[in-house]
């Protein structure tokens, strides 16, 4: 697993494709800042906002790029079902997600239960467990309020 990344923070990209060695390259600078602005984004948002930032850059060369961001670690791409892929820097905290069922919203969410990495489990048929990955269901409170406006109408 990755280092964990403070998603408050901004890390400085060119170090971290350094310390995993990684060439340090116009579009794996842009891939990593699109991904940490925009969180849990698919590939088409991530590709629109790597053109806004440098230019002219291949579906490609961007899906090269998140490739092997994922699997150095500092990227986790997630893909929750009936969805597009999603990436994230919040890596190796083995945190989980909560998706919107109408609008597909996905926010993170810590551990429910135990400490992070959230791995302890009644019975692991002998297996060795190192990640988990829980998806929670519901609706979005901006749903929710749309829902309910158009209800009192």
């Amino acid at each position: 697993m990755g280092k964990t990344v403070d998603v408050h923070a901004t890390p400085n990209f060119e170090q971290m494709l350094r310390e995993a060695s990684l060439r340090v390259t116009t579009p794996r600078i842009a891939v990593l800042k699109a991904v940490h602005t925009h969180p849990h984004s698919d590939t088409d948002t991530i590709i629109n906002t790597v053109r806004q930032s440098v230019g002219s850059v291949s579906h490609q060369a961007v899906y090269d790029v998140l490739r092997a961001l994922t699997t150095v670690g500092l990227l986790r791409r997630i893909q929750p079902t009936g969805s597009l892929a999603r990436y994230e820097t919040r890596v190796g905290d083995n945190h989980h997600h909560v998706v919107c069922r109408s609008c597909g919203a996905i926010e993170d969410v810590d551990c429910a239960t135990g400490d992070a990495p959230c791995l302890d489990t009644f019975d692991d048929h002998g297996y060795e467990i190192d990640e988990a990955e829980v998806t929670y269901w519901g609706t979005c409170p901006t749903c929710l309020a749309s829902h309910n406006s158009k209800r009192t109408l």
